[in-house]
């Protein structure tokens, strides 16, 4: 995974999200283990939305398996993420809960992060 994210580099749908600064797989576990922070700190107030969803299936073969017979069965699904991609958003909270919120959920995540705001966010 070469270069900076092409497409989804842009905020969409809310005033706050948090923008990927490393390239990495996410797994839907991972996701959904960010997801859940994000709702629970924001006590289901305002939306979310999630920008990265895990379609890349990983096979992996099963322990003390000999080599050929075909390829492993699908282990996981991933989503591959470059520089620069949004991965959650958020709207309809103040900006101190909405920054607090996608902390949790970068903690949560294998990449490092930068929270960034929307350029017509008014206070």
């Amino acid at each position: 995974m070469k270069g900076n994210a092409q497409r989804g580099n842009q905020l969409a749908f809310g005033s706050f999200g948090i923008k990927a600064l490393d390239e990495k797989w996410i797994t839907g576990r991972q996701i959904e283990a960010a997801r859940q922070a994000v709702t629970r700190y924001m006590k289901r107030e305002g939306k979310i939305w999630i920008r990265i969803f895990p379609d890349k299936p990983i096979t992996k073969k099963p322990a003390e398996v000999r080599m050929g017979k075909g390829k492993g069965a699908p282990e996981l699904y991933v989503a591959p993420v470059t520089p620069g991609r949004i991965i959650f958003e958020a709207e309809g909270v103040p900006r101190a809960v909405a920054q607090e919120a996608l902390r949790l959920a970068a903690q949560k995540l294998p990449v490092r992060t930068k929270f960034i705001i929307s350029r017509d966010y008014q206070e």
